[in-house]
């Protein structure tokens, strides 16, 4: 039975005037004894408690709890921050006492050459710091809601073995939420797609290291038998002929166009890049990296394709006393900070052209309605010299002999590792659209 009040007229009788003022007193002896309640017990255990389980009241809009140990709302977006403004590429690694999200054990898909966890690695600090762009608050990755993002979508990751490197961690990460199956592979299993069922959700990795047409005379280990046979006016089609029909992509190369290469245009040697005795120009491998990206870029920024792309940036190395194959070492254990480590003359070299045959496509793309992004993690990975596999791109490398000569890896980057908070950088770059 509900009681109403006609406050104009309830003082006519002493008795009426009694009686409210009595079912007033109740209502708010009652009001007390509930806040009462409320302030004791606490916002979960009031929320839990049975004495509200059947109370028809709209609960309070209450944030999760905060984990022990972390900041409040440290991963939150404040509102006062300006997204347009916020350069997700430039911060800092700080600490990051809960480590990674995935482990080699729970993640089955890490490529051996990056299980550094398995191959024996014996330190584990570098899993426990996290990017943190300086102007704005970058949420962590959330496997759940890019699941859900991505329904009846289709990615690729297109580019070389850093791509590679990247897709796997990629998989890690929703591999917390859903086990990806493999439906496809080529014949030297370089190019593969995963498949999320649930979401009916396909990753792709494909592997075309120049993004051209290239013969290629190489094995694993990188050891080369011949130059690289590159066409720089054809278009790799293991990428160009899945182009249309992906929703997301992340383009990238970089470190391949520093090989020995004879160049190919109109179907005619053009010159070369370290080909002595052939009779060929010396071009070297700027004039291969300017024509490859400016005739990627061109075609992209005019493919009226109406997904996102991406264009990544190339990875620096950190190879110290020598490089891949002749003693190159990668030693240290901890992030570098800003200004510590100079980028290498090649690196800048590589994203100097990719910064400028992207800024040159940009506005084309944009004129032509095509969603053209940059990743540049050239920065950010610079200062992680300690994120590498070193001798632990092989099992127990030390196992048999302690001081054993092996060959290192500061190239790629330990799974899980560094290149996982690329994930959370992307995701904030999808969200925002």
């Amino acid at each position: 039975m509900t009681m109403r009040f006609k406050w104009n007229s309830w003082s006519l009788s002493k008795d009426h005037h009694l009686l409210v003022k009595l079912a007033v007193a109740v209502l708010l002896l009652g009001f007390a004894f509930r806040l009462l309640l409320f302030r004791s017990g606490g916002f979960a255990s009031d929320l839990q408690s049975p004495f509200f389980e059947n109370e028809h009241v709209q609960e309070p809009d209450l944030k999760p709890p905060v984990p022990q140990g972390m900041p409040e709302n440290e991963d939150q977006l404040p509102l006062d921050i300006i997204l347009e403004k916020c350069d997700l590429f430039t911060g800092d690694w700080i600490s990051n006492p809960s480590g990674p999200t995935y482990t080699n054990e729970s993640c089955p898909l890490i490529e051996g050459h990056q299980n550094c966890m398995r191959n024996g690695r014996p330190d584990s600090g570098y899993l426990h710091w996290k990017w943190k762009p300086r102007d704005c608050q970058l949420p962590r990755f959330d496997a759940k809601r890019f699941l859900e993002l991505m329904r009846n979508k289709a990615w690729a990751l297109i580019g070389d073995s850093i791509s590679r490197n990247h897709v796997q961690s990629l998989l890690c990460m929703l591999s917390t939420v859903e086990q990806p199956v493999e439906v496809y592979h080529d014949e030297e299993y370089k190019s593969k797609r995963w498949h999320f069922k649930s979401y009916n959700f396909t990753v792709s990795n494909i592997w075309s290291p120049f993004l051209v047409k290239a013969a290629i005379f190489e094995d694993n280990n990188g050891v080369s038998t011949a130059e690289v046979q590159l066409h720089l006016d054809k278009l790799d089609k293991t990428w160009t002929d899945l182009y249309p029909s992906l929703d997301y992509m992340i383009i990238s190369t970089g470190k391949w166009f520093l090989k020995a290469a004879i160049y190919h245009e109109n179907d005619t040697k053009v010159g070369c890049h370290i080909c002595p005795g052939k009779n060929l120009t010396e071009l070297g491998f700027v004039y291969a990296y300017n024509k490859t990206l400016h005739y990627v870029m061109d075609f992209i920024a005019k493919s009226k394709h109406k997904g996102l792309i991406f264009f990544r940036t190339s990875t620096p190395d950190h190879f110290e006393n020598g490089e891949w194959h002749n003693g190159g070492t990668c030693p240290k254990t901890t992030p570098a900070k800003e200004g510590e480590i100079e980028i290498k003359d090649l690196n800048r070299i590589l994203r100097n052209v990719e910064l400028e045959e992207f800024e040159k496509a940009e506005a084309k793309a944009a004129k032509n309605e095509v969603n053209l992004k940059l990743l540049d993690f050239t920065n950010l990975l610079l200062m992680r010299p300690d994120g590498h596999p070193g001798p632990y791109r092989q099992f127990q490398p030390f196992a048999e002999n302690k001081t054993a000569a092996v060959q290192n890896d500061c190239l790629h980057w330990c799974l899980p590792g560094p290149i996982d908070f690329w994930n959370d950088v992307i995701m904030e770059m999808v969200v925002r659209g």
